[in-house]
C-alpha cells in the first residue's frame, strides 16, 4: 500500500521563559479541534507537561491540571471536546498504550502526548508535532521550539506563523 505524501508545515519560536511556554500553548488551545493529536517532543524537564497544563487551562478553565506520570492519562471535559493527556514515559512498546483509550481519544477528543514515539506506528500522522529544547546551558529558562504542523495542522501552523510574527 503506498502512503500519500502528507502536506507539512513548520514554525520555530524562541521562548524565552516560562510564559512564553505558556502563552504558546494557550495560542495553540484556540486552534484545537475534536479529532486533533498533538505530540510533545523533548527531553525531561524541558517543559512539555507545563505546555499541556496552560493548554488545557486554556480550554478548561481549570487552575490545577495534575500530571499523569502515574496514571498514563487523564482526561478533562471542555466545550470543545475532551482533552486526554497521555504520559507514555513509563511504556515499553506500544501494545501497552492500546488501554488507554487512545482510539477514542483519536476520533473524538483532543489529545495531547507527551513522549509519542512510545506509540510506535499507532501515532497518527495528521498531527502536530511540538519539540521543545533548552536552547543554552549559560540560559536554562530560554528554549527553542519547533511546531510542525501535518496534513489537517499544515494550515493552521502557518496561520499560527504568520500571527506571532505580526504581534512580536
Amino acid at each position: 500500500m503506498m502512503r500519500r505524501a502528507m502536506p507539512s508545515e513548520t514554525v520555530s519560536l524562541h521562548l524565552p521563559n516560562e510564559a512564553a511556554t505558556e502563552r504558546l500553548a494557550e495560542q495553540v488551545a484556540a486552534l484545537a479541534r475534536p479529532g486533533d493529536v498533538i505530540a510533545l517532543h523533548g527531553d525531561l524537564g524541558v517543559g512539555k507537561t507545563r505546555f499541556a497544563r496552560a493548554f488545557i487551562g486554556r480550554l478548561t478553565g481549570e487552575a490545577e491540571v495534575p500530571s499523569p506520570t502515574f496514571t498514563l492519562v487523564q482526561t478533562y471535559e471542555a466545550p470543545v471536546a475532551a482533552i486526554w493527556h497521555f504520559d507514555l514515559y513509563r511504556l515499553t512498546a506500544p501494545e501497552e498504550a492500546i488501554e488507554l483509550g487512545l482510539e477514542e481519544a483519536f476520533s473524538t477528543g483532543i489529545s495531547l502526548i507527551e513522549w509519542p514515539d512510545r506509540l510506535g506506528p499507532s501515532l497518527p500522522e495528521d498531527r502536530l508535532d511540538l519539540t521543545l529544547d533548552f536552547a543554552s546551558a549559560e540560559q536554562p529558562e530560554v528554549r527553542t521550539v519547533s511546531l510542525t504542523g501535518r496534513d489537517g495542522w499544515a494550515p493552521r501552523i502557518v496561520a499560527l506563523g504568520q500571527s506571532l510574527t505580526h504581534h512580536a
